[in-house]
C-alpha cells in the first residue's frame, strides 16, 4: 500500500492542467513533466516497446508469458488535469483509519470535507484516504488510473507465473478538454479491445456515456451613451441574457441525473457590443441529443428574428458541433470484454456497479476509431475540485481488477 502510495503521489504533485484554448498537442508544456517521468519509470519497470510521439502519447508493452493465442488487451489512462480547478502545487494529506466524520482540509480558510454533505465518504470508514489541502484539485482523475496501471504492470512483470497475454498501456494528454483520443494511433496501438482506467468510486464499470457536443453563441450589440440611448442603444449583454432564460430550467446539470440529458452554460463573457455564451449539450439518446442541438439553433434564429430589423442584420451566430458519441454502440457486439471485467470485480469480492456514464472518456472515442473501450473505476470521488479525494484501497482494488482481467483473457483463450 505504500508503495502505491508514494507513487500516487509522485504524480499527482506534478502540475499537468491542460488548456482548452491552446492550439498544441499537449495543450500545455507543463504535461510533459509527467509524460517524460512515465515513461523513464516504465523502462526502470521492465516493460518492453516504450514510446513517447512528437504529442506525449505513451504506449508500451508486457509481453505475452503463455505458449497459447491470447488477444492483445490494453489499458488506457490520461496524465492531464482539468483545467475547472487549479492543478498547481498539489499538497496531498493523507487520513489513515479514516473514522466517518468530519475531515478539515484547511483550517485557515474553513474547508472541510464532510460525510453530511458527501455521503459516499461513509462507505470507506476505516480506510486510507488521499485528500486536498482545499487549495487545488488532487489529480486522481486520472492519475489513479495512471497508478493503477503502471502497478499491475508492475506486479506482472514480478510474477510471472501469473498467466497472461500481450498486453498494451496507453497514457494520453488533454482528455479533460475532450482530445484525449484525437491523435492516440489505434493501429500502432495494436490491442483488438482495451479499457479506461478513469471512473469513480469503486465497483464501476461503464460502457455507456453521453452523446456531446457544444455550442457557441456570439451576440452583437450597439453601444451609445446611456444618456442617449433611447431606442439606439442594443445590449447584447441582455440579449445573451434572454438567451440563457429560454434554456429549459430543469434540464441543467444540477437538475438532471441518470440518463436524463441537459444544456450546461460553463462560460459568458459580456459588453454592449458583443457578448458570448459557451454551453455543452449531453444525452445518452441520439434522437434526444439531435433534437437538442436542433434547439439551440431554432432559439438562435428566433433571436435574429426578433432583432433583425433593429440591428439590421443578424444579432447572433452559432457555432454548434459534435465532442464524442455514446460508445454502447461499438461495445454491445463485442459484450464479452465487458463481461470480462464483471467477472474480474466478482472475483476480487467487488460488486461490479454497471451504470452509464454522465459524462465522456477516451474510451469514449477510441471505441469509434476501431478499439472497444469500457472504463473501469479508478477509484477517485468530487473530481476537478477541492473536496476530490480518493481511497488507497480503492486505488489497490483496481490494481488487482486489472490483473485479474489479463489472467481471465488468457484463461478464456485457452478454453
Amino acid at each position: 500500500m505504500q508503495h502505491i502510495i508514494d507513487r500516487f503521489i509522485s504524480y499527482v504533485t506534478v502540475d499537468t492542467e491542460s488548456d482548452p484554448n491552446s492550439t498544441t498537442c499537449p495543450s500545455t508544456e507543463k504535461q510533459w513533466d509527467l509524460a517524460n517521468k512515465l515513461v523513464e519509470e516504465l523502462k526502470q519497470i521492465g516493460l518492453e516497446e516504450v514510446t513517447i510521439d512528437e504529442n506525449a502519447y505513451i504506449m508500451a508493452t508486457v509481453p505475452s508469458n503463455v505458449d497459447h493465442d491470447v488477444p492483445t488487451i490494453g489499458f488506457i489512462a490520461h496524465f492531464d488535469t482539468s483545467p475547472d480547478f487549479t492543478g498547481a502545487n498539489v499538497k496531498p494529506q493523507i487520513v489513515k483509519d479514516y473514522d466517518g466524520g468530519d475531515i478539515v482540509l484547511n483550517k485557515e480558510q474553513n474547508i472541510v470535507l464532510s460525510p453530511s454533505y458527501f455521503k459516499d465518504l461513509l462507505q470507506y470508514k476505516g480506510q486510507t484516504l488521499i485528500t486536498t489541502d482545499g487549495t487545488t484539485l488532487l489529480g486522481a482523475d486520472d492519475k489513479a488510473g495512471i497508478t493503477e496501471i503502471v502497478s499491475a504492470m508492475e506486479h506482472l512483470i514480478k510474477n510471472p507465473n501469473i498467466k497472461h497475454g500481450k498486453i498494451r498501456i496507453g497514457f494520453t494528454p488533454d482528455e479533460e478538454i475532450g482530445r484525449g483520443a484525437h491523435l492516440f494511433d489505434v493501429k500502432k496501438f495494436g490491442a483488438e479491445w482495451a479499457y479506461t482506467m478513469d471512473g469513480s468510486q469503486i465497483g464501476e464499470l461503464e460502457y455507456e456515456n453521453f452523446n456531446a457536443g457544444y455550442a457557441k453563441l456570439t451576440f452583437s450589440g450597439k453601444s451609445v451613451h446611456p444618456g442617449y440611448a433611447k431606442g439606439k442603444m442594443i445590449n447584447s449583454i441582455l440579449i445573451a441574457n434572454k438567451f440563457i432564460k429560454k434554456l429549459p430550467k430543469q434540464e441543467v446539470p444540477e437538475q438532471t441525473t441518470g440518463y436524463e440529458g441537459f444544456f450546461h452554460v460553463n462560460h459568458v463573457t459580456g459588453s454592449i457590443e458583443e457578448s458570448t455564451v459557451d454551453l455543452i449539450i449531453r444525452d445518452h439518446n441520439m434522437k434526444k441529443y439531435e433534437k437538442r442541438k436542433k434547439f439551440i439553433v431554432k432559439l438562435a434564429d428566433k433571436i435574429n428574428k426578433k432583432y433583425a430589423k433593429q440591428f439590421g442584420g443578424p444579432i447572433v451566430s452559432c457555432e454548434i458541433g459534435d465532442q464524442y458519441f455514446n460508445m454502447r454502440e461499438k461495445v454491445e457486439p463485442v459484450m464479452h470484454i465487458v463481461d470480462t471485467a464483471e467477472q474480474a470485480m466478482k472475483d476480487l469480492g467487488i460488486k461490479p456497479l454497471i451504470k452509464a456514464i454522465r459524462g465522456g472518456t477516451d474510451g469514449s472515442q477510441l471505441s469509434y476509431m476501431g478499439l472497444p473501450c469500457p472504463n473501469i473505476f479508478a477509484g477517485g470521488h468530487n473530481f476537478h475540485g477541492k473536496y476530490e479525494y480518493v481511497p488507497v484501497e480503492s486505488i489497490v482494488k483496481a490494481t488487482d481488477v486489472i490483473v485479474r482481467i489479463a489472467e481471465l483473457t488468457a484463461e478464456n483463450a485457452k478454453k
